[in-house]
């Protein structure tokens, strides 16, 4: 059976990720041997076997966690709807660029079930 856990939308910064075409049917969704993440036009969808570690992080400052984001630091990229909080997801094999120069190490998603969603994954 597919979970699914919605974005948790923080609606004073709709202006920055509704332009990207985010809408409250974009989240992460979990399937037998899949993790697939949507935001908007952007999709990230992996083997749950890639998954190498989660954690849930955050709170963030709302400049660096709102929209679609990316990190020369870490290579990681966000897909970010809040600052208050978040999933960090590590990937075994990086996942195809979506943003920056670089394929990605990491995901952040902004789910509201975050504790859930690392429950799930573990």
């Amino acid at each position: 059976m597919d979970d699914f856990f919605p974005y948790d939308f923080d609606w004073r910064f709709k202006g920055v990720w509704w332009p990207l075409g985010v809408r409250e049917s974009d989240g992460v969704t979990l399937t037998d041997d899949r993790f697939i993440a949507t935001f908007g036009r952007w999709r990230v969808d992996t083997s749950l076997s890639n998954i190498s570690e989660c954690s849930v992080t955050g709170p963030y400052r709302w400049w660096t966690s709102v929209g679609l984001r990316g990190s020369a630091a870490d290579s990681g990229a966000t897909f970010g709807t809040t600052p208050r909080g978040g999933v960090c997801v590590l990937f075994n094999e990086k996942i195809p660029r979506m943003i920056g120069l670089h394929d990605h190490r990491g995901l952040t998603v902004t789910v509201k079930d975050r504790q859930g969603l690392v429950d799930r994954l573990l």
